[in-house]
């Protein structure tokens, strides 16, 4: 059974950071993308950033420069570093595994950021 378990959330200050962690299953880990996606209050989920087994990276434009994205692959396990953190990053974040060409996705349960003085 494929689980991927988050870990890293909770409240800080405007301008701190926050380092997200996903720990997935062996099985899957090294095929699949593995990505980081936030839903804020009334809004739709998007995409934060993504990377694929081979380190390519991608990511939101609103992210760029302040966050990144990182693979251990000896431990199965994503990071997003957060840094520059903004009030408009407040959301839960999830984590997502992405095959290349099969479906369903598989996801994390949410960690919840906030951003607040």
């Amino acid at each position: 059974q494929v689980q991927l378990v988050e870990s890293g959330g909770g409240l800080v200050q405007p301008g701190g950071s926050l380092r997200l962690s996903c720990a997935a299953s062996k099985s899957i880990f090294n095929i699949y993308i593995m990505g980081w996606y936030r839903q804020a209050p009334g809004k739709q989920r998007e995409l934060v950033a993504a990377a694929t087994s081979d380190g390519s990276t991608n990511y939101a434009d609103s992210v760029k420069g302040r966050f990144t994205i990182s693979r251990d692959n000896a431990k199965n396990t994503v990071y997003l570093q957060m840094n520059s953190l903004k009030p408009e990053d407040t959301a839960v974040y999830y984590c997502n595994a992405r095959h290349p060409i099969f479906r369903p996705d598989y996801w994390g349960q949410g960690t919840q950021v906030t951003v607040s003085s």
